[in-house]
């Protein structure tokens, strides 16, 4: 049996910096940047970090909203989501995630579309 996606992606630290360096993917991006113009980016780290630990198997908990809540009222688009798996491949490439981990990320991120797109 293989290790939960946390511990393949090497536990909290590791993921952290991933996530770090993600955010930072989307506010350079200037297909999405103008969404985070007023974000507070240290706090979206470490929410978006708990997030994702939290549903891959880490003891970290995540306190807060969920997708649709989130996202409501945003009215993403398509393009924009694909500009965010973007990034993130970008992210997991940079920090030297293998193949098959990146596919299950890429799996989970594209499953949270409808909790995300046209809300």
């Amino acid at each position: 049996m293989k290790a939960p996606l946390y511990e393949r992606l090497g536990g909290f630290d590791r993921i952290s910096k991933i996530v770090n360096d993600l955010v930072d993917l989307h506010i350079a991006n200037p297909l999405i940047n103008a969404r985070f113009a007023n974000s507070d980016a240290a706090a979206l780290k470490q929410k978006a970090t708990a997030f994702f630990c939290a549903g891959i198997g880490g003891t970290e908990t995540y306190t807060g909203k969920d997708m649709v809540s989130a996202h409501k009222g945003m009215n993403i688009s398509e393009q924009e989501f694909i500009a965010v798996i973007d990034d993130a491949l970008a992210a997991l490439d940079k920090n030297g995630v293998g193949a098959e981990e990146r596919m299950e990320v890429l799996a989970i991120l594209y499953s949270m579309k409808s909790q995300v797109t046209r809300l």
